[in-house]
């Protein structure tokens, strides 16, 4: 059987179910309440679209005692998703301004499981400027992680052993919605962020995907990952 593009097609096409949908890009279960919410819709009719998402198998369902949340069925869900924001940017008006409006979303955020925005580009540029990846600039394409790069993440603490048992690539280069330029996902990505909330260099905000760095956090991730330029940090 030919893969059914217009199936899942409709059920992100609805608007309703694209705002739930982009509300989980950050990752964490929310409730169909706040799925809501975030819809601008009743609670009945939130049901009716989130029973629809996970018979789709675009979200699953996670219980806890008597309540249940919502989360995206995986890292490739979210890839889409990101890729859809970008093309829909490319075909509006060409004086709209790209990604989020939100500064602090701009300058940082998560992306399901790695990071997102101008800090993460930063990060990537640097990574492939410094040979610890290699990048063909070919967008959502898999970036290739080099012996030296291999070498140094595993003097900062990264397990390949544990990485490398993972279905998903090691790097991966997406194309960025705001930058419209590579920031790294993959496992890598993944041990990155949870490297910077872990060390408490930075922290995400409990009401958007936005990431806030401390202001000595910054200084100790750009030192880390050899990046010159600092971008400014914004306040709440």
């Amino acid at each position: 059987m030919e893969p059914n593009i217009s199936f899942v097609a409709s059920l992100i096409g609805d608007a309703a179910r694209a705002s739930m949908l982009t509300a989980l890009m950050g990752g964490k279960a929310l409730t169909a309440t706040e799925l809501a919410i975030e819809a601008g819709i009743t609670s009945q009719t939130a049901s009716s679209h989130l029973s629809k998402l996970v018979d789709g198998q675009l979200l699953i369902v996670r219980k806890q005692g008597r309540h249940k949340y919502f989360q995206l069925k995986g890292s490739d869900i979210a890839q889409l998703l990101e890729m859809l924001l970008n093309v829909t940017s490319k075909i509006t008006h060409s004086k709209t301004v790209t990604g989020p409006s939100d500064p602090r979303l701009r300058q940082a955020r998560v992306c399901y499981d790695h990071l997102a925005g101008e800090l993460s580009v930063a990060l990537f540029n640097s990574l492939v400027k410094n040979a610890w990846i290699e990048d063909n600039g070919i967008n959502d394409s898999e970036a290739r992680l080099t012996s030296t790069g291999k070498a140094c993440f595993t003097e900062l603490g990264v397990d390949f052993n544990i990485l490398n048992t993972s279905k998903r690539p090691v790097c991966k280069a997406c194309l960025d919605w705001s930058e419209r330029r590579s920031h790294l996902a993959g496992a890598l990505g993944q041990w990155i962020l949870n490297d910077l909330f872990n060390k408490g260099w930075a922290s995400k905000d409990l009401d958007s995907r936005a990431v806030h760095f401390t202001p000595a956090g910054l200084k100790l991730f750009a030192k880390k990952y050899d990046i010159p330029l600092l971008l400014p940090t914004h306040s709440h």
